[in-house]
């Protein structure tokens, strides 16, 4: 079956409807009046972020059933017509991989806007996809093939080019019926409910706030630190995001995590020491030396009772070990049935903890509970089996 490519140099209209570049106050007030009462609206952002804490948006596309729009933020000084339209609660805003989206929007307005629908956990309700993207959701639901090109382009230029335009609106003059095809494929077997935890997890503004003093569990190689290390990543890893909130720079351009861990692990007790780690920039090393000295004497000095302290589960016995390898198999047949597959119900951590009984196992809870965990439940418990009957394997009561 030959794909059609939706390409400026492609045989097919490069749109089926209608497409708008707003940019002034009076297209976004006709935009705006053109969209009021549409049940769905489909959303997606074009944004940089390599220079700052928070995303810049660029550009904000959506997408009714008959039309499709740019919205350009860099000419416009308020949106507020279009945000009142997003927050309206009959309208069901869709967005794929919705969290860098919906970031932005609590960030920039304080807000995310909601009821909201993600067609990527969607996709993989469906067995799809665990994280499919979204042009290979679009091929796989609609048969069309979208052209790439222009993901890492730089949207802060005007004026944008056709091919840069082309890209931005394919991002959602698809997303409608891809979301159509999803909610009603869903609703038939009856999962649509299993993602309301899933939305509501994306709706809550904690899942994108990072508290400074937590900070330091998003240090990547921290895991080779002991003890009072830990205090002192701790200290260096909340001032980092303080001060990356302030000025809204990148983390990694204030202090990169290879050399914060290597503070935090030789713990140097002089500028001389810091300047002489390996990567270590002379210039930061100057201008922020003596703070980091001071911070990780800080953290030297704290009581051994408060030390942050990584979450190590228990290290599983040899008979454990074996259980996971049987409910993990007792997973992935409970997925096939189901059509799914097992990495979109759990992975093999939640069964390790499911194993050495954790209460807080994703496997014990909503959806995921009623579809395998009570299954895999009564198997650790012997009120079920696994019998192999003609080469099969089977679940037996």
């Amino acid at each position: 079956m030959v794909k059609k490519v939706l390409s400026a140099h492609s045989c097919y209209p490069p749109f089926p409807m209608e497409t708008l570049y707003i940019d002034t106050p009076a297209k976004l007030t006709g935009l705006c009046r053109r969209l009021q009462g549409k049940p769905w609206l489909a959303l997606d952002t074009e944004f940089l972020r390599e220079t700052t804490y928070y995303p810049k948006l660029c550009l904000l596309q959506l997408a009714s059933d008959e039309l499709a729009a740019c919205v350009d933020p860099l000419a416009l000084d308020d949106l507020s017509p279009l945000l009142e339209l997003l927050h309206e609660p009959s309208i069901v805003k869709v967005f794929h991989a919705a969290r860098q989206d919906l970031e932005i929007f609590l960030h920039r307005w304080g807000r995310i806007p909601t009821p909201l629908f993600d067609t990527q956990p969607a996709a993989a309700l469906m067995g799809i996809g665990d994280q499919v993207g979204y042009g290979a959701l679009v091929e796989h639901l609609l048969d069309i093939k979208l052209e790439k090109g222009h993901a890492r382009t730089d949207w802060t230029r005007r004026p944008l080019d056709p091919q840069q335009l082309e890209y931005a609106y394919n991002d959602v003059i698809h997303l409608g019926d891809v979301y159509l095809k999803l909610h009603a494929a869903l609703n038939h077997l009856g999962r649509l409910d299993w993602l309301e935890s899933d939305f509501a997890e994306l709706a809550d503004p904690a899942t994108y706030i990072v508290e400074p003093p937590e900070a330091w569990k998003k240090v990547k190689g921290r895991q080779v630190l002991r003890g009072v290390q830990y205090a002192v990543l701790q200290r260096l890893a909340e001032w980092r995001e303080r001060e990356a909130v302030t000025n809204d720079r990148p983390r990694r351009r204030l202090l990169s995590d290879e050399l914060m861990v290597d503070l935090a692990r030789r713990m140097p007790q002089g500028q001389e020491q810091i300047e002489r780690l390996r990567g270590m920039d002379e210039r930061d090393a100057r201008r922020w030396g003596r703070q980091w000295l001071a911070l990780i004497e800080e953290g030297r000095q704290m009581p051994r009772e408060i030390w942050p302290r990584e979450h190590i589960p228990p290290k599983l016995s040899p008979q454990q070990e074996a259980l996971t390898d049987v409910l993990s198999a007792a997973l992935r047949l409970i997925a096939s049935e189901r059509k799914l597959t097992p990495a979109a119900i759990a992975g093999r951590k939640e069964i390790e903890r499911l194993v050495a009984g954790d209460p807080k196992s994703e496997l014990l809870h909503g959806w995921r509970a009623a579809v395998a965990g009570r299954q895999l439940q009564a198997l650790l418990n012997g009120q079920a089996r696994l019998e192999l009957t003609g080469g099969e394997l089977h679940f037996c009561s």
